[in-house]
């Protein structure tokens, strides 16, 4: 049982990745995501500011990102990037977003676990460790 519902999570597809109307999709009401464009307490997260435009801080973003492990960047857009985390156990994936927003430098994030309810927080220390390694306050 437990091997089928993790083949099935890992074959899963991001139902809502990717901008919508020049913004990130807000976050479920499950505590297994965070995002710096939702409005709800629990699912904020601050965007990331590095100095530099917006396209500089997303070559930055890239190049943090891929470094981690068991990272795989599926979309990237001139002004939007879309990785795939993969858990290391199960193989749970989360789908992580990056998009800057006209000429504001800040670059909004979302963090989203594809399956289950609670992430025990690892989609908040994942932007906050990418944060850390910008250099981002």
């Amino acid at each position: 049982m437990v091997l089928t519902f993790a083949a099935v999570s890992c074959m899963s597809s991001p139902a809502t990745s990717g901008p919508n109307g020049g913004r990130l999709n807000p976050c479920p009401t499950s505590p297994n995501c965070v995002c710096s464009e939702d409005t709800g307490a629990a699912a904020f997260i601050k965007p990331l500011r590095t100095a530099g435009s917006a396209s500089e801080t997303l070559a930055k973003v890239k190049a943090v990102v891929l470094a981690l492990p068991r990272t795989r960047l599926v979309e990237e857009r001139p002004d939007y990037l879309r990785f795939e985390f993969r858990s290391r156990i199960f193989r749970f994936v989360d789908d992580v977003e990056f998009l800057a927003s006209g000429t504001d430098p800040a670059i909004q994030v979302r963090s989203a676990s594809r399956t289950g309810y609670s992430d025990l927080g690892v989609n908040r220390k994942r932007i906050e460790s990418i944060r850390a390694a910008l250099g981002n306050p």
